[in-house]
């Protein structure tokens, strides 16, 4: 299994759009209020060009198979950002990528001078809020920020 890390590229947004998803309907998540609806998912390279941004994509034979960013979502405080966009294809978990990615990620925020990253979950992705509380995530009771997934009921914050 020879997975390599980097950041996205332009190549990978139809890839990483339809692997997103395709998360989303596998798990029988909303589609509105989601990540699934955001005109973004499409332009993920795009997105990510803003500053203090970044997009680890996890790639095997030339196919994007996950990716987790941060992004300084508007209206949080100073110091906070978001971890986003973190999706792992069916075939691709339970493989330590998920891990990794979320490692990267979390390296990012600390070179970009971030205190804090908070995110936005649903219960639908059970185990992936288990892998945040392992990794040092706490649950809050409301919703920082301005992301626009209002569908989302799961929010949490990790001090760096």
């Amino acid at each position: 299994m020879d997975i390599s890390y980097r950041k996205v590229e332009q190549r990978d947004n139809p890839y990483l759009a339809k692997m997103i998803r395709g998360v989303i309907e596998e798990f029988d998540a909303p589609r509105t209020g989601t990540v699934y609806s955001d005109s973004s998912t499409d332009t993920l390279f795009e997105l990510f060009q803003e500053s203090n941004s970044v997009l680890w994509v996890a790639e095997q034979n030339n196919e994007a198979i996950g990716c987790c960013g941060i992004f300084p979502t508007e209206g949080l405080d100073n110091g906070y950002c978001e971890l986003v966009k973190f999706y792992i294809s069916d075939k691709a978990r339970g493989k330590g990528i998920g891990k990794e990615l979320m490692l990267k990620t979390i390296d990012s925020a600390k070179e970009f001078g971030y205190t804090h990253i908070y995110l936005e979950s649903l219960p639908h992705f059970s185990k992936a809020i288990s892998m945040y509380e392992e990794s040092g995530f706490i649950t809050i009771d409301k919703q920082l920020g301005n992301s626009g997934h209002s569908s989302c009921n799961v929010w949490m914050l990790k001090k760096i």
